[in-house]
């Protein structure tokens, strides 16, 4: 046991380290270009901050289950003189789904409600309604993993001189609100369609399942057990909170007209957070996951809400679950949601079993580059994996295999050669692109954003090609073998 003094010693010598790394962190933004995993050269946060018009940006670094190192930087408005801290209030965009997904299943691990109960049975103010005398069964499960088959992506919020409608006239469509109506239009339960408007409907539902303010309940539920002080789903934000809240800037710099947007669809889109808070919630989730003992959510209520909620992702790495999606695999499994509110944009990354995770919290939509910007900077500088880690190259004993003219079905043709350590693809009067192994069946390009992908038949002969790049791929049939069976 050390003396007192000692302590404070190694305090100050792992808070020189800490700020040493986060230094680092900050004077090695990198953007992306055009090419995969080519970025540009290094600049300092605040170089890319000017150029991106973003007055203000918030970090904080989960490492080994511990809020590792913060900054804040900037200004909470464009030409202020005041520096943005760590108490700084940014809108959180829809961080605020995963938080209320998390106060959810407090209430089903508390026995209070059924994620596979019919909504309506919750619901008491406002019913979700019938398409041409078809009444939809939907779930609270579908809702917070947007599989209800609900409508409407997102809301725009409301300028704080506008007349603000109620959660029942946004969910109806009518005015004052100035989003669509709420309803279903696919089979819910089916397949991943992105929907506030049905995070919206479970918001509803558990107010009047609770009867309670929305902005009291997860307080009771979320920030008050976890010392979440600085955090809030107050839509318009109380008069002693407007002091610390930053100013929205869309674009160019702006600041946005009343300062920010209200958000009534507070579960989707109205959480005021700041990076610390978050970053203090994810530790939770995660000490949770470890099995530690919490009086937030246990391991069984987590594993639950983290797992795949449709039956086609049961054996997916990438999934969507109740609140979150998930990513990776094995020790490299994340989960992870995005925030983009007007004039603001905010990123939560968690690792699954390593303790480690990021916030960006930023109040400016044109500055949202910045968000996977930041996140690399932490990777590389605390030797995380990466979801853009260079592709391992393979050596295949006979390339001559995968040699040949091809041909699609609209007369793209390609010619494939070998060349030293790879293949050279041929189209048209391009000069040939060099393509490396990554696999088997697979091969890459440093050059291009293009990937080849071979098929066999049942004797193991390359029949096809699949050229892959962008949003396109194009099937090519080997010429000669056109006419025979493949697979």
């Amino acid at each position: 046991m050390g003396t007192s003094t000692d302590k404070v010693q190694r305090a100050t010598i792992m808070s020189n380290e800490v700020n040493q790394r986060l230094q680092r962190v900050i004077n090695n933004i990198k953007s992306q270009t055009a090419f995969n995993n080519q970025y540009s050269q290094p600049k300092t946060l605040a170089e890319r901050m000017a150029e991106l018009h973003t007055p203000a940006v918030s970090l904080a670094i989960i490492d080994d289950y511990e809020v590792t190192a913060v900054g804040s930087f900037g200004f909470g408005e464009s030409g202020d003189t005041t520096p943005v801290t760590q108490d700084s209030l940014f809108l959180a965009g829809s961080i605020s789904k995963p938080v209320f997904a998390a106060a959810v299943m407090v209430l089903v691990q508390q026995g209070q409600i059924d994620l596979d109960e019919d909504i309506n049975h919750y619901l008491s103010s406002w019913k979700i309604p019938q398409s041409n005398g078809w009444q939809p069964r939907i779930t609270l499960r579908q809702l917070l993993s947007h599989t209800s088959g609900l409508t409407v992506h997102g809301f725009p919020g409301y300028q704080t001189t506008e007349a603000i409608p109620t959660i029942q006239q946004i969910l109806n469509g009518e005015r004052p609100s100035n989003t669509p109506k709420v309803e279903a239009n696919i089979l819910p339960g089916m397949q991943f369609r992105y929907s506030g408007g049905g995070t919206t409907v479970a918001q509803l539902a558990i107010i009047d399942h609770l009867k309670e303010p929305f902005p009291a309940l997860m307080k009771r539920l979320v920030f008050e057990p976890l010392g979440m002080h600085n955090s809030t789903f107050d839509n318009p934000l109380l008069s002693t909170a407007l002091s610390m809240a930053t100013v929205a800037h869309p674009w160019k710099g702006i600041p946005l007209k009343g300062g920010h947007h209200i958000y009534p669809e507070m579960a989707a889109a109205g959480l005021w957070s700041t990076a610390t808070d978050l970053a203090t919630f994810g530790i939770a989730l995660q000490n949770g996951l470890r099995g530690e003992e919490a009086t937030f959510l246990n391991k069984a209520s987590l594993d639950a809400m983290l797992s795949p909620q449709l039956a086609q992702d049961k054996d997916a790495s990438d999934f969507v679950s109740l609140g979150f999606f998930c990513g990776g695999k094995d020790q490299n499994a994340f989960f992870r949601h995005g925030g983009w509110d007007e004039g603001f944009v905010a990123e939560l990354v968690l690792s699954r079993h390593l303790g480690r995770g990021v916030v960006v919290m930023i109040n400016s939509n044109e500055g949202h580059p910045l968000l996977a910007e930041i996140l690399d900077a932490v990777a590389e500088e605390f030797n995380w994996p990466r979801s853009d880690e260079k592709k391992t190259v393979v050596q295949l004993p006979d390339l001559d295999a995968y040699t040949g003219h091809f041909e699609t079905a609209h007369s793209h043709q390609f010619n494939i050669e070998t060349a030293t350590g790879g293949l050279h693809l041929k189209y048209d009067a391009q000069l040939p692109v060099f393509f490396e192994a990554s696999s088997e069946t697979s091969f890459f390009s440093r050059e291009l954003n293009t990937e080849l992908n071979f098929k066999r038949n049942d004797d193991g002969q390359v029949t096809a090609v699949s050229v892959k790049q962008a949003n396109a791929r194009f099937e090519a049939t080997k010429r000669e073998l056109r006419g025979q069976q493949f697979k």
